[in-house]
């Protein structure tokens, strides 16, 4: 049985739901909440601490009783607590809580005076007014319920990646700003916190007149459907189904408002229990004294009044960045100005003509993009290819060679994509990966392998001589797979004993590195190489999504392999693929 802390995380946050549904002591209610974020978030597998023996304790959030739950959800993949509670109430109806205007007291009505048990049930229940008729409820609440569960029910679970929500975004947020009286017009929520997926999008605007704004906001071409519209706060879902919920908030409330909807919900929690500790009020209108509003205009504001140094976005989600900002030692976030190079593209054929002005075209296009050097990494094998895999990757190491000869302030580097086999061998013939300035590690196939046996060849892998970057680790793709089963810990540690680096794939799909590993990946002092994988010039701009991803994994200038100089990445590369290699492409001046 294959347990991680996704699985200990929803078991927690099940029994949240359950025990509120029945009405038990709210801390208690909270205690299991707070753990099932925690668990979800945290930099190490729980289940290899299991085994470790490690002190579950350490953990924020748990204690005695939590951890020796964690510690039987991670044998068995539950808990006795779990079963007990599934027994007292259907499981289904925790998905009710996640419709909207729905808490648990509510749902606990519905399910007993209805007997509903399911989304469906409900939608069939409210359609034939029986809703209504149920103390607490009415018409118009059992109206606002249908229209709640339609919407639920045509876009459950449904999430989307960064570079298609930002593509719905744009031109509503430019036909917002361009309305008579707008002031600010800004993103906020998971959009802003740049998570992989998102799930809906805010938009917060201050205006002089916001009757204006939410015309335009309702009236644009992309509405679908109009789910609300009133002076301050009016939600529709685009044609291309994802919601979006828009907020007309005062200039003096602006910087609260940004928060408290920037998110996340736990990251708003710690700072309201820091209000709390002092005194004071925060919420989405500000931070008052009593009645008195000291601080909203600005989130600097907001931050500093309790104490606090504003916090970047994509840091918000309560893991150590509260007290970070309380004693000054918030990191200094990677930037995309800072790369200077790109160690994971493609450049399509490697045959004639086509190869250089394929290389010509990637090489000028990095160029355009502020990069000095790019690695043009190839798979070893192509099948269809003319030639021998040898041949083909000889020959593309002499149009490498061509077209360097062009610049002298820019150099392609002659890596090569080499597939991690099932033995943990590369499928690159040993006498060729000398060539290269460059070995990047894929795991393509084989990704059902079992935990220890994936982690095992993978390892096997690293150990190479020239084995120089471990790319997309996991092998996920977002929306469709979590990618192969890989004790991710353990090879952060072989990356560090063994001197080589991790990819951070900025694939919009893959953006593999997680977060969370970029960030035990620095702690271990194991450089991130933020590679587009690019296989099209315009998919060199993916590096900025990378660079999203590192931010939110804590990551500096300085734990990113591909922020150095080429003067400064040389010795790096050849420390992990061995002196006194043939390969020696023309530096750039300057480094």
């Amino acid at each position: 049985m294959s347990i991680h802390n996704a699985e200990c995380a929803a078991v927690f946050a099940e029994i949240a739901d359950v025990l509120e549904i029945q009405g038990a002591n709210p801390f208690r209610v909270r205690a299991y909440r707070n753990a099932a974020r925690t668990i979800a978030d945290y930099g190490r597998d729980i289940p290899t601490m299991v085994a470790h023996g490690d002190d579950l304790g350490r953990i924020p959030s748990i204690g005695v009783d939590l951890a020796s739950k964690l510690r039987e959800i991670a044998a068995t993949g539950t808990c006795e607590l779990q079963q007990t509670l599934r027994h007292a109430l259907p499981a289904a109806i925790v998905e009710l809580l996640d419709v909207p205007g729905l808490g648990a007291k509510r749902v606990k009505a519905l399910h007993e005076g209805l007997h509903v048990d399911t989304l469906e049930e409900l939608k069939a229940a409210a359609k034939t007014g029986r809703v209504r008729e149920l103390p607490g409820f009415g018409a118009k609440s059992e109206a606002h319920l249908l229209e709640a569960l339609d919407a639920r029910l045509n876009h459950a679970q449904q999430r989307f990646l960064l570079p298609f929500a930002e593509q719905c975004l744009t031109p509503l947020l430019e036909r917002l700003r361009a309305v008579p009286g707008v002031g600010d017009t800004v993103p906020a929520g998971s959009f802003r916190r740049r998570r992989e997926t998102v799930g809906d999008l805010d938009i917060l605007v201050t205006a002089s007149d916001p009757a204006a704004v939410t015309d335009a906001f309702v009236g644009y071409a992309e509405v679908e459907r109009v789910l609300a519209s009133g002076a301050t706060r009016s939600s529709v879902v685009l044609h291309s189904g994802i919601q979006v919920d828009l907020r007309v908030v005062d200039a003096d409330a602006f910087g609260a408002a940004l928060v408290y909807f920037t998110g996340s919900k736990a990251h708003n929690i710690a700072l309201r229990r820091i209000a709390q500790a002092g005194g004071l009020k925060i919420n989405e209108y500000g931070v008052f004294r009593d009645d008195e509003r000291i601080a909203g205009a600005t989130e600097a504001s907001v931050y500093e009044s309790i104490g606090l140094r504003w916090v970047p976005p994509e840091l918000r989600e309560d893991r150590g960045e509260i007290d970070a900002s309380r004693v000054g030692r918030l990191p200094a976030l990677v930037e995309r100005g800072q790369l200077r190079g790109d160690l994971h593209a493609h450049a399509g054929p490697s045959d004639g003509k086509d190869g250089q002005e394929g290389l010509r075209a990637m090489a000028e296009a990095a160029r355009a993009r502020g990069l000095s050097y790019l690695a043009i990494t190839d798979p070893a094998r192509r099948p269809g290819a003319r030639g021998s895999d040898s041949e083909r990757l000889a020959r593309r190491l002499d149009d490498i060679d061509r077209v360097n000869a062009s610049y002298d302030d820019f150099v392609l580097l002659k890596g090569v994509e080499a597939g991690i086999l099932e033995d943990g061998s590369l499928d690159v013939p040993d006498d060729m990966l000398g060539r290269f300035d460059l070995v990047v590690g894929v795991v393509r196939d084989a990704l059902d392998l079992p935990r220890a046996a994936q982690t095992r060849r993978v390892l096997r892998a690293m150990d190479h001589p020239h084995f120089t970057i471990l790319a997309h680790p996991t092998g996920r793709v977002l929306g469709e797979t979590d990618g192969c089963d890989l004790d991710v810990p353990r090879v952060i540690e072989h990356a560090r004993a063994r001197g080589c680096f991790l990819e951070l794939d900025a694939q919009p799909q893959r953006l593999d590195l997680a977060d969370t590993w970029c960030r035990e990946a620095a702690r271990a002092g194991v450089l991130v190489s933020i590679g587009s994988d690019a296989q099209r010039v315009d998919e060199l701009d993916d590096l900025g999504l990378g660079v999203d991803q590192a931010r939110r994994g804590w990551l500096t200038r300085g734990d990113v392999l591909n922020t150095r100089t080429l003067a400064q990445l040389r010795p790096l590369l050849a420390r992990t693929m061995g002196a006194g290699r043939a390969s020696a492409p023309r530096r750039a001046k300057g480094g």
